[in-house]
């Protein structure tokens, strides 16, 4: 299965008998939202995704920031984009695809196949001379059916215990793995167990993803093998599907802890460990 797609291979998707449905997925930790960067320029034909509102939910801190949405209003949320079954999906982001992969994780989690990230994101686009565009996207509502359970998940749990019989990685910065700094989240550090694996080291200097020889190199270096399970987590599930991403493309299959530690650390049941 092709997780990624060029800038100048979309460009030409686009102008196909056939073209891909694009979604814009903006978004940056404490905003703003991306809807105005999306009003100031994107991809032609692309629709925006915001990602606090239609991938995710909404529940009590112990559920996270970012929970997952019911899938019911995910299905709305796919309709509203215009999707139907069997679409050929690209999403996008101006941050090297570290938000537009939560959209990625969400569409294949529900069932789509054909889901994509444009590898570089904007600035690839943009790089290598390709349209843009400020009139807004709306398109007629899709008939998408969604139905979640395609990659799998684990609870809090299961995180805890998961470092026993396979690898736990923190897909956030180093310095918060740590727990040296905490802008978010009501305590600092991290799951006991956990390995420090912050999902900005799976990118080469230009933003694009690294090459699937050099992501598998990375991932055994962190003790990820064939031979046993591996989950990721991040502050609220949304960097760590960026994560899970590149360990497919480096030929493994890993679990999301969706609440991650956004929802571990409001727990006061849950420990905490600090330092590397």
């Amino acid at each position: 299965m092709t997780l990624l797609i060029g800038a100048a291979a979309l460009s030409a998707a686009l102008t196909s008998s056939a073209p891909p449905r694009v979604l814009d997925v903006r978004w940056k930790l404490g905003g703003p939202p991306g809807r105005d960067e999306y009003a100031a320029g994107h991809i032609p034909g692309a629709v925006y995704v915001d990602l606090d509102t239609e991938l995710a939910g909404h529940g009590l801190p112990t559920d996270g920031r970012h929970p997952l949405p019911a899938v019911d209003d995910f299905r709305d949320a796919v309709r509203r984009w215009g999707l139907d079954d069997g679409d050929d999906v690209v999403v996008y982001d101006d941050a090297s695809g570290t938000s537009a992969a939560r959209a990625w994780w969400l569409l294949r989690h529900a069932g789509f196949e054909s889901v994509r990230l444009l590898d570089g994101g904007l600035a690839a686009w943009r790089a290598a001379g390709g349209a843009i565009e400020t009139e807004p996207t709306i398109p007629e509502p899709g008939t998408a059916t969604v139905e979640w359970g395609a990659m799998p998940t684990i609870d809090a749990d299961a995180a805890a215990a998961f470092p026993e019989s396979g690898v736990l990685l923190d897909a956030r910065a180093g310095e918060r793995f740590r727990g040296e700094v905490e802008p978010v989240d009501p305590r600092a550090g991290h799951i006991p167990g956990a390995v420090s694996a912050p999902t900005t080291d799976n990118l080469a200097g230009d933003g694009t993803l690294l090459t699937a020889d050099a992501l598998a190199d990375r991932f055994a270096a962190l003790g990820v093998t064939r031979d046993a399970p591996v989950a990721v987590y991040c502050g609220s599930g949304v960097t760590a599907a960026h994560e899970i991403l590149a360990l497919e493309e480096a030929g493994f299959v890993a679990a999301l802890y969706p609440g991650s530690f956004s929802a571990w650390s409001n727990d006061d049941d849950r420990p905490v460990a600090t330092g590397a």
